[in-house]
């Protein structure tokens, strides 16, 4: 009886949250993603907008979405096109708008964080100053953050460490990674992604910083020989919606898409500790490797006082850089918020 009971308790509670999604209203939404050949994109933006979403809604919400590289958009202008009401919601790298508000790379500097849980933690401490920004400014409204593997050197030869940076001209996205490279004394070049291989195999660049398992997916490994794994960040990316789209979705649907987009987050940073953890593994042909391709690339350890010199680049060069950028208002909030959870300290010029 009490088995029975439990049962059509189980079953009405099915039913309920199949009615619920079947009661939300229709919509269809136009997403613009992150760069199609990276882990993230293929493993969790994806799926979540063309499957999982349509399934959990029962198929009242449909997205069409489409990878930036594959529209041919310049990722800087992602939060404009946002704005303008281009796309619905937006999946960017965030540090990559940092030219037009450097808090956009605050919770990611350059080597900032050496693990996913803290880089998670940052930008969570971070996540109301972020959202404050977009919707003051950009119309739009922060609902996730994600990530890559930890973003390091890609050469087209074997490097020898630190100090084989010097007068190397090496592919970069942000501001940050400007700072931390003018410390070791190389040449810092702005590229989009899809550009890098190219640039690669034609000597524009000598080496490419991006993510250890986005390299090996985008076919980096076939135009250099050596990972030099010093960790400049974790390319953080975000999802946005466009403010007038969300304000005008009846709450039930805010609520769904709310619950929905928490569960992706978590994907997101699940994913990265498992690519994280396999990208040596594919990078050197090895298993287990079941996010990327084996590979067969010299990745050159990080000597100890190397690590030092990281640590040092990253309290000296990377958070004053930042912070002249940001000014002393944008410094004392960073400290009271990034700084607190990691306990470290900007300059407040």
């Amino acid at each position: 009886m009490l088995r029975g009971f439990w049962l059509g308790l189980g079953l009405a509670g099915a039913i309920a949250s199949g009615a619920a999604a079947q009661d939300l209203p229709k919509n269809q939404f136009k997403v613009i993603g992150l760069n199609s050949p990276t882990p993230v994109s293929i493993h969790d933006e994806v799926p979540f907008w063309r499957k999982t979403i349509s399934e959990a809604s029962k198929g009242a919400i449909t997205a069409d979405i489409t990878p930036l590289d594959q529209m041919g958009i310049d990722d800087k202008t992602m939060l404009r096109l946002l704005k303008l009401g281009v796309m619905d919601f937006a999946g960017m790298d965030i540090s990559k708008m940092a030219g037009d508000d450097p808090r956009f790379e605050a919770c990611d500097l350059a080597g900032l964080t050496l693990d996913p849980d803290k880089a998670r933690a940052a930008c969570d401490a971070y996540r109301a100053v972020i959202d404050r920004q977009m919707q003051k400014n950009w119309g739009a409204k922060l609902l996730a953050f994600g990530g890559n593997t930890p973003q390091v050197f890609w050469c087209r030869d074997v490097i020898s460490g630190l100090d084989g940076f010097k007068g190397k001209k090496v592919r970069v996205f942000n501001n940050t990674m400007r700072d931390f490279l003018s410390g070791v004394g190389a040449t810092a070049v702005s590229m989009a992604f899809a550009e890098v291989v190219p640039a690669l195999n034609n000597g524009v660049v000598d080496c490419g910083v991006t993510g250890s398992l986005s390299g090996n997916t985008a076919g980096w490994n076939e135009v250099t020989k050596s990972i030099y794994p010093m960790s400049l960040g974790w390319s953080i990316n975000v999802l946005a919606v466009n403010l007038n789209t969300w304000n005008r979705l009846d709450p039930k649907t805010q609520t769904f898409l709310t619950e929905q987009i928490k569960a992706y987050e978590d994907k997101m940073w699940a994913t990265i500790k498992t690519t994280t953890a396999e990208a040596d593994n594919c990078n050197t042909g090895k298993q287990p490797c079941t996010m990327g391709k084996l590979a067969k690339t010299t990745i050159v350890a990080v000597k100890p006082e190397e690590a030092e010199t990281h640590k040092k680049l990253v309290e000296g060069a990377v958070l004053a850089g930042w912070a002249k950028r940001c000014g002393a208002e944008c410094a004392r909030e960073w400290n009271d918020t990034v700084g607190k959870v990691l306990g470290l300290k900007a300059p407040t010029p």
